[in-house]
């Protein structure tokens, strides 16, 4: 029987993957998670074969818990769950440990797919992922301005490419608007950019926004 933990800070998400994979008898949900420092407690005192982590959660994103889990635990096998399109993340989530990436519109079959996949110890991609890696190799030599950001700057700008606030993305990731104007200023000296507009256009420009 695959062992899984699942983390979202929505309980609606929690439930709707709950029934889908209860369905499979070869795989149980024993236990849940709202927060990242919830989860590492439980991984810390339980046992899982897999963890189904949101990247995006208040306070310290997923990503953050990601690394946290692989210096911890780096036994675990961790499918990474989000909102967001699969190239905005997914290279940076595998880099970083993940064993899987998938969106939230992932249709059901393939999300069961994934979790036996890397609970058997593999990597699961999707066809579109692994065309991004293969591109992502092709231009190795190249750097692009993003590759500079940490994880949470990285977080940011995506929000500013998407034409959200200061005030909107501090909501949305459970921060001051002091804190993401300070992240914001990071990423104008290490992008060398100006303005939220010259985001915008460089994010359009790589393909990180649609």
């Amino acid at each position: 029987m695959i062992k899984v933990i699942i983390t979202d800070d929505h309980p609606i998400v929690r439930k709707g993957i709950k029934q889908i994979i209860d369905e499979c008898h070869d795989l149980e949900v024993v236990d849940e998670a709202a927060q990242g420092s919830e989860l590492i407690q439980k991984i810390m005192n339980n046992k899982y074969d897999v963890v189904l982590l949101d990247i995006s959660m208040p306070g310290r994103n997923g990503m953050e818990i990601l690394k946290d889990i692989k210096r911890l635990k780096p036994e675990i096998a961790i499918l990474m769950l989000s909102v967001y399109p699969e190239e905005q993340y997914a290279l940076r989530a595998l880099k970083l440990g993940a064993s899987g990436y998938l969106t939230k519109e992932s249709v059901p079959g393939e999300l069961i797919k994934a979790i036996r996949h890397v609970a058997g110890g593999g990597k699961y991609i999707t066809p579109e992922v692994a065309e991004s890696i293969a591109f992502d190799f092709d231009k190795s030599n190249d750097n692009p301005k993003h590759k500079n950001l940490s994880d949470r700057e990285f977080e940011v700008m995506c929000f500013i490419a998407e034409g959200k606030s200061t005030t909107e993305i501090a909501r949305e990731l459970s921060l001051s608007t002091k804190t993401i104007s300070t992240y914001r200023d990071r990423i104008y000296v290490k992008m060398k950019l100006k303005t939220s507009s010259e985001i915008i256009r460089y994010a359009l420009k790589e393909g990180l926004v649609e």
